[in-house]
């Protein structure tokens, strides 16, 4: 483990680490104190920058790569979290995808949902008591279906997302009978992330139009109230929101 081993640090898991808000999640959660695992699927030089600058600015971070609807993969990768510190303390399920070119039909809903449950359920062992998952996600996906706009092509992802926070919530009673908590963080559009480049070469109107409504929240912002979501005193399934206080309370 980097860093001091003299430092006794809770241990976090933090899903699609390597860039935007996955990785200043990590940063922030390294600035609390945790040891930050970095998750990564193929971007193994981006993961090791963000372990990097952890230790360079004084915390302690590892990086282990796992695509996470691999089911063997992510064995391995909780095996190595086990093997390496006996524990986690905090599940960050950041990672989510379907706006990849060359992603199959089926794929969304493999990544956003199963996979979710899997990693949550797989990892209830490592977590226990005093535990906390929390599952991050877009306003477009947590209100899906109440009638708000969706970017052109999000769609599917919207769907996949909510169905992925649907079969988590469901899975509540499961994460106490563990003394696991679990919150959710709902975001607008970030700046400063991938998502929006690609919402913007697809629908660029609809990111505009984000944008009207005032300045989109930044990276930094978003991966705060993810910290904050880990140790929160709040009731299971709590959702923290942030920006696009329009999009959130319309009726």
């Amino acid at each position: 483990m980097a860093g001091s081993e003299a430092v006794v640090r809770r241990v976090a898991l933090v899903t699609g680490a390597s860039r935007g808000i996955g990785a200043e999640t990590a940063k922030t959660l390294a600035a609390k104190g945790f040891h930050v695992v970095v998750n990564y699927r193929e971007k193994a030089g981006r993961a090791q920058m963000v372990v990097g600058d952890i230790v360079a600015a004084g915390g302690s971070a590892s990086a282990i790569g796992a695509d996470l609807s691999d089911r063997a993969a992510v064995t391995r990768m909780l095996g190595e979290v086990e093997s390496g510190h006996g524990r986690l303390d905090a599940l960050v399920l950041n990672a989510s995808g379907g706006l990849e070119r060359d992603a199959d039909p089926g794929y969304a809903l493999r990544l956003n949902r199963d996979a979710q449950v899997h990693l949550a359920t797989a990892a209830l062992p490592l977590l226990g008591p005093g535990g906390r998952i929390v599952f991050v996600t877009s306003h477009q996906a947590h209100f899906h279906g109440t009638g708000r706009p969706l970017p052109d092509g999000y769609e599917p992802i919207a769907a996949s997302k909510r169905a992925g926070e649907d079969a988590l919530r469901a899975l509540i009673p499961e994460f106490a009978r563990h003394g696991v908590g679990f919150t959710v963080v709902s975001g607008d559009m970030i700046d400063g992330t991938i998502i929006i480049r690609l919402l913007e070469r697809r629908d660029p109107d609809a990111v505009a139009a984000r944008r009207t409504a005032g300045p989109l929240p930044t990276v930094e912002d978003f991966a705060v109230t993810v910290v904050r979501a880990v140790d929160a005193e709040v009731s299971a399934g709590h959702t923290f929101y942030v920006g696009g206080e329009d999009y959130v309370g319309a009726r």
